[in-house]
Order: structure tokens, then C-alpha cells, then sequence
């Protein structure tokens, strides 16, 4: 009996030492961070097994899609007649980048704004899709204008209608858009409903389970209930989209919850959402279709998914997806760069700021030029915690000359940006670590001095309803509350 539990230790103890040999290989292999590989190591030396299954699960942040890469080439799984010169462009090799002046005269920038044409010209080699004039952007504000017009929208569907949310809620707000969905289905429309599987969690009951008994063909984004067919529990689709007849496109980051409509009491919630209309729809449709490809094999084609799209508008967009896959580090790239061409102002919204220190850098570098820099983050967080965090930080960028404003309750979850009143960036992703390492994002940048005036409209009222804080606020908090403060935002990589 000794030999055998002198045995039994003896394989624990080597199996342990395996683990952690294997995991470690793989942090320092595969992460970008030290300070990032150098807290899993300790993990999982220090925690045997319990630190390998946590990396195994939390840790391992990167996935190659089959979807992604299918999505890079969708012009070869299409006839070409079923896509427009515009989105085989986008598909296929990126257009040479035009001299400066060329780009200039293309998206018609005033003389005071022409840094943008590099901004223009980055984003180009970040994405590989190209800017795509003349389209359309109406800005949305709370559900109770985003909802009547994604569910006309709907209504309106002759022949796809492509939905992807991280909250489906089965409220009142949910079961108007079930009941449009299911009218499209019976109508013969295609329809097609994806769902992320930890945002399905928020609903009683399941979403997924209410538009399949419908029979509306619906999933859920890397769901599995067997943990070695989930191992990237820590990733979560984030998008916000919806394409109807492959033309008329909404995203933003609204969720779909009667919160977002007026009267929700104490559940309330603030926020934007955009409608779309022109060729950069055919980007919103590429990145839905990705996704669905790689969560049901299933190829969305043809004219009803991707029509030929006339310019129909001013603004020249282009769809920004980023995740934890091959479009990894996308939006933070593209966040430097709007803030290394501001001149002269840079305007953000978002429910959660906590950039790491090279965007700080940045916002502090653009306020020191003598950008003005304004920040409106809620004054009351959904997120406790993330609050207290956000807190922690805020005075990193309060001390360079960045201003900070709290948009007063109820919780405010917009999230938008302006630079220069002419570029426009607006979608589902937020200023955190999760947005920007974790979740799969969509954002649409839009070069427009009409579109960007209206988006300004929109944080000058956030500013005018709520108060600045102030460097000489942050340093007359209580011990306490610092420290509280403080601990929740050594978490920040985590929340």
C-alpha cells in the first residue's frame, strides 16, 4: 500500500510538472505581453494543474476561424455577377494607395483636414479593405428610434435578413423583433439569427430556444455545453448587426432589451445605434457572414445576401472588424491612428475606458499638441466593479490635460468618436481590454463633416446633461475609496 501511494504521488507530481512544462511553453510562444506571460507562468507553477486548466480555458485568447479565412475569400465561392465591383474590391487584394493629393480630392477634405487622407490611407494597410464612397449613416439614439426602424426594416425584407447580438432579451422590445423575424420567415425571406453564447445566458427564457421553436434558423456563437469543445469560453462575439436584403444595414452597440426604450424605470439604458445604406453595407454583410460560416459551415451566397449597391449618399466608410483571430489587434491600430492625425479635437464616448498604456500615451501625446481631448464616460456603471476600475485610472489622462466628463443616468452604454469634426467611428466595441484583446468587435470609421457634426450634436448633449470631473475631484478622494479604486483596476485586464 506505501509503494502504491508513494507511486500515486510520484505520478501526480510528474503529470503536474508536464502541465505546467506544456502551458508554459505555449504562454511564451504565444503571448504578446511579458507582463501578460509572465503572470500565466507564475499561475501555473504556482497553482499545479488548477493554473493549467485556468490558462487552458481563460488564457488562450487567439483562434484561427475557418470562417475568417473563408470570409477573405468569398469572391471565389460566388459567382461574380452575384457581387458588386465595389465588394469584389473589398474581398480581393486592397486598391494601390493613391498619392496624398488623389486621396484628398477623393474624399473631398477641406484644407484643414487633409491629415485625414492618412488616417484614410493607414487604416487601408490595417484592414485590407478598402474606403468606400457614397453612402449613408443616420445615427439612431436609444431604441426608441433604433428599434421602429430596424423593425421596418425587417418588415420591409424581401429576401435576407442577417441578425447577429451579443443580448436577445425575451422582454417586450424581444418579442417585436421575434414576431418581425417570424413574419419575414413566413413571408419566404431567409433568415438567419446569431447569437453569442454568453449573451444568450442574459435571457429567461432562451432566445435561441423561442426562434428555433419559431423555426428561425438560429445558433449560438462557440456554445457547447462538453468544456473540451468550448475552450474559449473567455471569448464572445460583441457585434451588433443586422443587413436586410444585403442593402440596409444597423450596428452600434445596442443590444436588444427594453432598456434601451423610454420608461424602462431603473433598468434603463442610454445608447447609439446607426443605420446604413451604399456599398459599406456589403462590409457589415461580410463580417455576418463570417461569423455564420464559421459557427454553421454554412456559405451565405448569392444576389439576396450581396447585391450590386449604388452610392446612394456622402460619407465614405469602411467596416472595421477585429477579434481575437486574424483581424487581432485591428481596432486598437486604428485608434492610434485617429489619434496621431488629430490637429485639433478628439471627442470619445464609451461605457468602459480602460485603455492600456500606449493608447493612454496617445490621448496624453494628442492633449499635449494641444488637441483638445474630451473623454464622457457614465457617471453610474451597470458594472460596479468596471466603474470602480475606470476610477483607478482616470486621472492617468486627467493629469496630461485630456478633460473627463460624466454623462449623467441613467447608464449611458454609446459608444462613439470624432476627431478633427470629420472623421466618424462608431460600433460595438469599447475602450477596454475586452473589446480590444477578447471580443469580437465591429466598428465603422466614416469621413463626413455632415455626419460628424450630427455625432457631435450627440456628445455636447451627454455634456450638457452630465459634469466634468476634474484632477483636483480625483485627489480628494478618501483613501478608501482610492484603494478600493485601485484594487479593482489590477484586475482591469480580466473584467
Amino acid at each position: 500500500m506505501e509503494f502504491l501511494s508513494y507511486t500515486g504521488t510520484l505520478l501526480t507530481m510528474v503529470v503536474g510538472i508536464v502541465l505546467s512544462i506544456v502551458a508554459s511553453i505555449h504562454v511564451i510562444t504565444t503571448k504578446r505581453e511579458v507582463r501578460a506571460a509572465i503572470g500565466w507562468v507564475g499561475l501555473v507553477w504556482l497553482v499545479p494543474f488548477l493554473g493549467a486548466v485556468l490558462y487552458a480555458v481563460a488564457g488562450v485568447n487567439r483562434i484561427r476561424r475557418r470562417g475568417g479565412r473563408i470570409r477573405r475569400r468569398m469572391h471565389r465561392l460566388q459567382p461574380e455577377s452575384a457581387l458588386s465591383p465595389l465588394v469584389l474590391g473589398a474581398h480581393r487584394e486592397a486598391p494601390p494607395v493613391p498619392a496624398a493629393s488623389a486621396r484628398d480630392e477623393a474624399l473631398m477634405l477641406p484644407e484643414n483636414r487633409r491629415t485625414l487622407a492618412g488616417l484614410a490611407r493607414t487604416i487601408d494597410e490595417v484592414t485590407g479593405l478598402p474606403l468606400l464612397e457614397g453612402n449613408r449613416v443616420e445615427i439612431l439614439v436609444d431604441g426608441d428610434e433604433a428599434y421602429p426602424a430596424m423593425l421596418d426594416a425587417i418588415e420591409s425584407a424581401e429576401h435576407t435578413i442577417g441578425l447577429s447580438t451579443y443580448i436577445f432579451d425575451q422582454d417586450a422590445a424581444g418579442e417585436s423583433f421575434v414576431e418581425a423575424l417570424d413574419d419575414a420567415r413566413r413571408r419566404g425571406v431567409e433568415v438567419r439569427v446569431l447569437l453569442d453564447a454568453v449573451g444568450a445566458l442574459y435571457s429567461r427564457p432562451r432566445t435561441h430556444h423561442v426562434l428555433t421553436a419559431r423555426g428561425i434558423t438560429t445558433d449560438t456563437f462557440m456554445h457547447s455545453i462538453l468544456p473540451w469543445r468550448a475552450p474559449y469560453v473567455n471569448l464572445r462575439n460583441h457585434r451588433k448587426l443586422l443587413i436586410v436584403d444585403g442593402r440596409t444595414g444597423f450596428t452600434g452597440g445596442m443590444n436588444i432589451r427594453s432598456g434601451c426604450v423610454a420608461g424602462a424605470g431603473k433598468q434603463a439604458i442610454q445608447d447609439l445605434h446607426f443605420e446604413l445604406e451604399g456599398p459599406v453595407v456589403a462590409h457589415l454583410a461580410e463580417a455576418f457572414a463570417g461569423d455564420w460560416v464559421f459557427t454553421t459551415r454554412e456559405r451565405l451566397e448569392g444576389t439576396g445576401w450581396f447585391p450590386s449597391l449604388e452610392p446612394c449618399g456622402n460619407v465614405a466608410a469602411r467596416g472595421i472588424s477585429d477579434g481575437p483571430d486574424e483581424d487581432f489587434g485591428v481596432l486598437r491600430w486604428s485608434l492610434l491612428a485617429a489619434l496621431a492625425a488629430a490637429e485639433h479635437s478628439v471627442r470619445i464616448v464609451t461605457p468602459y475606458f480602460l485603455p492600456d498604456q500606449t493608447l493612454v500615451a496617445a490621448l496624453n501625446l494628442a492633449a499635449l499638441r494641444g488637441v483638445t481631448v474630451d473623454i464622457v464616460i457614465p457617471q453610474v456603471n451597470n458594472l460596479r466593479i468596471v466603474g470602480w476600475a475606470m476610477l483607478g485610472q482616470i486621472r492617468q489622462v486627467l493629469k496630461f490635460g485630456c478633460r473627463v466628463w460624466l454623462s449623467a443616468p441613467p447608464f449611458d452604454h454609446g459608444k462613439l468618436m470624432i476627431v478633427d469634426g470629420a472623421w466618424t467611428l462608431f460600433g460595438s466595441a469599447n475602450w477596454d481590454p475586452r473589446s480590444l484583446r477578447l471580443n469580437f468587435e465591429f466598428d465603422v470609421e466614416g469621413y463626413d463633416d455632415g455626419l460628424a457634426a450630427r455625432a457631435e450634436r450627440e456628445v455636447w448633449r451627454k455634456i450638457d446633461r452630465g459634469r466634468r470631473l476634474t484632477i483636483d475631484e480625483v485627489d480628494s478622494w478618501s483613501w478608501p475609496v482610492r484603494i478600493r479604486n485601485g484594487l479593482a483596476w489590477l484586475g482591469s485586464p480580466y473584467l
